[in-house]
């Protein structure tokens, strides 16, 4: 399948599921409201791997656009690491923390495998 759109993107779309599920999980918990400054952080990182992939795929170059999956790639790291914080302060469940991490690790690994097929692409 050829790639028209940023939408077309497997990475681009299980980050927005990501974000979703963030913003579910954000709505529904009374404790992340009482905590504005961490749930700024969370959702503006989850937020910030959908934005950078598109982003990405807006630039001229394959070595430009796989620069835009790393920088999402770090922002999918630090929704993980933020997910330990919710978990460690009780704002989520053990359970809810494994598929938060489950769905973060899975946009980790596509993109992983699309930066090393953009950069093979350069040589």
């Amino acid at each position: 399948m050829k790639i028209k759109r940023f939408e077309d993107i497997k990475g681009w779309q299980e980050a927005r599921i990501l974000v979703k599920m963030i913003y579910q999980i954000v709505k529904n918990d009374k404790s992340f409201w009482n905590d504005y400054k961490f749930r700024e952080q969370i959702t503006g990182a989850a937020v910030s791997v959908m934005s950078n992939i598109a982003e990405g795929f807006s630039r001229r170059t394959n070595k430009e656009f796989a620069q835009f999956l790393f920088i999402a790639k770090g922002s999918c790291a630090e929704v993980q690491s933020q997910i330990y914080v919710a978990l460690d302060q009780t704002y989520i469940s053990e359970a809810k923390f494994k598929e938060l991490y489950s769905k973060t690790d899975e946009v980790s690994k596509i993109l992983s495998g699309f930066i090393t097929y953009l950069l093979n692409e350069l040589k």
